[in-house]
């Protein structure tokens, strides 16, 4: 005999088979696990389908929420690089002349306070001169 023939199955003989009688509470029993088996089955495979439009609702909204952020960040930047060419052109200048006449008022305020002091004293002279 071949030591190969242990490996060839004989044919079933389940309980299922077309003519055979079987036992209908075993059948009503499988049946019913098949049928909670495939719904099983159809909610997995739904719950990974909502599963992946969630992610692409998600990056949708984050692809938008990115380019809104893009251009807000463009916008920026044009604003900024406009401010600071505003600054450079105009208002550094206005700047710079405020500066100058903050230092031609603090010579005048000097001079003031010389003029002011000489002429107390010239006054001061002048009722000293008047009095004798």
């Amino acid at each position: 005999m071949d030591d190969h023939s242990d490996l060839y199955a004989s044919p079933s003989h389940s309980s299922f088979e077309v003519l055979d009688p079987h036992d209908p509470t075993l059948s009503r029993l499988a049946t019913h696990l098949f049928k909670k088996t495939n719904d099983y089955l159809q909610g997995e495979i739904a719950s990974g389908g909502d599963h992946y439009m969630l992610l692409e609702d998600i990056n949708r909204v984050a692809i938008t929420k990115y380019a809104d952020l893009r251009n807000l960040a463009v916008n920026l930047n044009r604003t900024l690089m406009e401010y600071d060419h505003a600054y450079a052109t105009t208002i550094r200048p206005l700047l710079s002349q405020v500066d100058d006449i903050d230092v031609m008022v603090a010579k005048l305020e000097e001079n003031a306070h010389r003029l002011d002091g000489y002429t107390k004293q010239l006054k001061t002279r002048i009722r000293e001169f008047l009095t004798k």
